[in-house]
């Protein structure tokens, strides 16, 4: 590992981003009812971790963000691109489909950064991280298949579709991420990235025209703690982990949102989860545990 520190922080703290983030969704259909547009709630939620980042890195990073390199700059905005288009296309998924079926697709990405590290890399993944992979997508089908048999949401093709744009988006992100934090600090990173994002969400609405005020007070406490909580704390631990774990286990870890994301749709909602979707989940569970056990032997042969 890059720094020395226990081989168990790296784990809990994915796991503590994994936890946060899986409100995301509730947060979000919140919002969406107190008529928050979809596109102008991603671009609040990255402008408001944008804006609370601010004055830490000019009192932290200031040094380092004068001496960035172009091309590391060019690469945090183009992360930042494939963020704001993943935010906007699954925030959208969720006024469309079920909580359960958006977070699924959602995080499929293991597909993705599988693929794209053996064509980019030349990194297979080894046996055990291949086995949690095939059991993370198996999870993952069987609680798709469970919502096309009861289907819940007003197009839930059209959010399916706009849930799998966004998991393409976001492992772009992640496999950029793990180049950019071998030079870049976590604070200058996220602020970057999270900046280039929000500049990307504010224009969108902008040439779309639409509203980022007029909403009701209760909407805007909802935008803030989705900056604070889903956003800075739950995605800068992904950014954090990506230092000392794989994108590729990053990614199967974040599988885990669907189970906290579908357990609060059930408290919360009242989305019930179907018997298919409890396998799925335990599926899901399973293959992230192989997963860890993979990159931990990985790790201690490094």
């Amino acid at each position: 590992m890059p720094e020395a520190l226990h081989p168990a922080l790296p784990y809990a703290v994915l796991t503590a981003g994994v936890l946060v983030v899986s409100s995301a969704s509730i947060l979000i259909r919140f919002a969406q009812g107190l008529g928050v547009p979809s596109l102008s709630l991603a671009a609040w939620r990255l402008t408001l971790a944008a804006l609370i980042l601010t004055p830490f890195v000019l009192a932290r990073s200031r040094e380092e963000i004068l001496n960035l390199a172009p091309r590391d700059v060019g690469l945090a905005a183009l992360a930042g691109a494939f963020l704001a288009i993943h935010f906007a296309t699954w925030i959208a998924s969720l006024a469309y489909t079920s909580v359960a079926a958006s977070t699924v697709l959602v995080t499929t990405n293991p597909i993705w950064i599988a693929a794209a590290s053996w064509l980019l890399f030349r990194e297979r993944p080894g046996a055990g991280l291949a086995v949690g992979i095939a059991l993370a997508l198996a999870g993952s089908l069987a609680i798709f298949a469970a919502g096309e048999t009861s289907p819940a949401g007003k197009d839930p093709a059209l959010g399916n579709a706009l849930a799998l744009i966004g998991s393409i988006m976001v492992s772009g992100y992640l496999l950029i991420g793990r180049s950019l934090r071998t030079r870049l600090s976590l604070l200058t990173y996220i602020w970057l990235v999270y900046s280039a994002a929000a500049g990307v969400l504010l224009l969108a609405v902008l040439f779309t025209g639409g509203p980022m005020l007029g909403f009701a007070a209760a909407a805007y406490a909802i935008l803030l703690a989705l900056a604070v909580g889903p956003q800075l704390g739950g995605h800068t631990a992904f950014n954090w982990a990506l230092r000392y774990l794989s994108p590729a286990f990053i990614a199967i870890a974040i599988l885990g949102e669907p189970v906290g994301a579908a357990l609060l749709a059930f408290l919360i909602l009242g989305e019930r989860v179907a018997p298919l979707e409890l396998a799925g989940f335990v599926l899901l569970l399973i293959g992230i545990y192989c997963a860890a056990r993979a990159e931990r032997r990985g790790t201690s042969t490094r």
